[in-house]
């Protein structure tokens, strides 16, 4: 399973400005566990947006947003809602986060940083990948992560080594930068690749001192949760 972190309830704002109406989706399962995207997170996260002034048109807490068919499975039955919405925040991991947006024509906003317990993976098995990096930027590339999609894990735009739309680290693989320009121009956020991002901190990527505390009492939820 994997380990999240709410992010800072003014970052999430930050993400937030071009938006009126939002759909917040939370994920039952790692994120549950994490503390960072179960019911009760849904429910806080939709009472601060109320309160800030933005309308929520519904919310759903799915128990695996890595399982894509679940997750189409249930989110057809709030079709409406979503319809509705100008975007979703998705209070799940970077996998979950990414399978949510290959399912719907919206942006999808991270609410979580996905933290480093040793190289853990997703719950379901999926194309999407996180790094765990502890500074989620999916906000940035259209919900595919530049760390993964890029063989070069460039942050802040394609390295022009590409042909014909392939990599040229890895004929036959699509250049990341491409998919993510490609989706940003679907939602009409090619307006994001303007943003810079800083060098990431790699530390992030390896347990800190204060993550024994958390990963303990992870893994207890998980075992809890199992029984």
């Amino acid at each position: 399973m994997i380990y999240s972190e709410q992010k800072p309830w003014e970052e999430i704002e930050s993400y937030l400005q071009k938006d009126e109406k939002l759909f917040v989706l939370g994920c039952g399962g790692c994120a549950a566990a994490s503390g960072s995207g179960g019911e009760e997170q849904v429910k806080d996260l939709s009472y601060k947006l109320d309160e800030a002034g933005w309308e929520v048109t519904g919310s759903r807490v799915i128990e695996f947003l890595c399982n894509k068919g679940l997750v189409g499975m249930r989110l057809a039955r709030v079709s409406n809602q979503i319809e509705e919405a100008d975007s979703i925040l998705g209070a799940g991991c970077g996998i979950g986060v990414q399978a949510v947006g290959k399912l719907v024509d919206k942006q999808v906003h991270p609410a979580n940083d996905t933290v480093s317990m040793g190289h853990f993976h997703g719950a379901w098995p999926s194309e999407e990948t996180c790094e765990r990096c502890g500074e989620c930027l999916l906000e940035y590339t259209g919900g595919l992560c530049p760390l993964t999609v890029c063989t070069k894990g460039l942050l802040n735009g394609a390295c022009g080594g590409s042909h014909d739309g392939e990599c040229e680290v890895e004929p036959g693989r699509p250049c990341g930068w491409e998919l993510i320009y490609d989706r940003l121009k679907e939602i009409d956020r090619l307006d994001l690749l303007t943003t810079y991002n800083d060098p990431k901190a790699r530390e992030k990527y390896q347990f800190a001192p204060e993550m024994d505390q958390r990963k303990s009492l992870f893994w207890a939820i998980e075992a809890e949760q199992g029984e």
